[in-house]
């Protein structure tokens, strides 16, 4: 495969790693050669070792690759790791990849707050991966990927900060699907059948800070990663798990800091955004990064999810909010845009920009 990147898939044998690698087949920037995982499944064929969860089956490109342990030696002829390791043992295993200069493209969430590491929803701001020109050049590229359920909420939230500028207030409550909490322990068939479990761990937390770090900025002068602060953008957030296997939904209200637009004006600028991912014509990018659905019961997970290969975020129900400004609905593939399919494009937009 002359001409492509190689490319390596940390966790391989785990929930997150096995959508890198289903997403990775056929693309036509990457080639998968490397896959590391623990010491129990390392030196065996990958087919071996792997309880495969995904639609289809196995690819038969990757069901003989020896499994190694997940060590900068074992991969260190890729250009670029995708890393989709449990963020018990991520942290360790990433530093020493970026020191021996591995570029790594992360799913956990160790250094999502990392000043000097972007945090990126490549269909919301593409443009903090060009702060990487300013990183120490002995090192490889760090950059990590959204919690799941941020992904969707940033993209509309950066259109229409983009045309109306900043948010003041976001309340939200997330309908999350049960594959955002992996295959094991995950969720028991009798907590979520019938039912809904209106806690998710931790996930409150990272809804409330991780947006005001994507739609912040990069300052040039401390080579920092700026959050909006917290007296600018306050974000309330409640999330629950429900039974539904993909797509994570919100139902979002929001309120401007300056003049509120007009209903119409909302709805048009959700319809009409666009991102840098379709403009350097990034090969995963979907031919729109939200949809506006004028159906009053739009979006739905089962029906929306897979618009744009679940690259795209679908945005429905629009309307006036009485305490705030407005409300709507949003919904987001979480394993694609909100987890492994959000570091591929990542990776493609590294590539696009020369930065890979």
């Amino acid at each position: 495969m002359a001409g492509k990147l190689k490319a390596g898939v940390l966790g391989a044998t785990g929930s997150v790693g096995q959508r890198f690698i289903l997403l990775l087949q056929g693309n036509p920037l990457f080639d998968l050669v490397a896959l590391g995982a623990s010491s129990r499944s390392a030196g065996k064929a990958y087919a071996k070792v792997t309880s495969w969860k995904q639609g289809s089956h196995i690819p038969t490109s990757v069901a003989d690759i020896v499994v190694t342990e997940c060590v900068p030696e074992a991969f260190k002829g890729c250009d670029v790791v995708f890393s989709g390791l449990d963020a018990s043992v991520a942290g360790e295993i990433e530093e020493q990849f970026v020191n021996a200069g591995l570029n790594i493209i992360s799913n956990a969430k160790n250094f999502r707050q990392h000043s000097h590491v972007p945090l990126c929803v490549p269909t919301a701001n593409p443009e903090h991966l060009d702060a990487l020109e300013f990183r120490d050049k002995s090192r490889g590229i760090h950059v990590c990927i959204s919690n799941c359920s941020t992904a969707g909420l940033v993209v509309a939230l950066k259109a229409l900060t983009e045309k109306f500028g900043p948010i003041s207030h976001v309340v939200l409550t997330t309908l999350q699907a049960i594959s955002g909490a992996g295959f094991s322990p995950g969720v028991g068939g009798m907590d979520i059948l019938d039912n809904i479990v209106p806690y998710i761990g931790g996930e409150e937390d990272k809804l409330e800070i991780e947006p005001r770090k994507i739609l912040g900025s990069f300052s040039t002068s401390s080579k920092e990663f700026q959050l909006i602060p917290e007296q600018d953008m306050k974000i309330s957030a409640t999330t629950t798990r429900v039974p539904v296997i993909d797509g994570h939904t919100a139902s979002v209200s929001i309120k401007f800091a300056n003049t509120k637009p007009s209903l119409a004006e909302v709805q048009q600028c959700l319809t009409d955004y666009s991102s840098q991912c379709e403009t350097l014509h990034c090969p995963s990018a979907p031919e729109k990064p939200l949809v506006y659905l004028e159906q009053p019961d739009r979006p739905q997970p089962r029906l929306d999810r897979d618009i744009g290969n679940g690259f795209t975020v679908s945005v429905g129900r629009l309307r006036e909010d009485s305490v705030l400004d407005y409300k709507f609905v949003c919904l987001s593939h979480n394993t694609v845009l909100g987890a492994a399919g959000s570091g591929i494009l990542i990776a493609e937009l590294l590539h696009a920009k020369k930065l890979i």
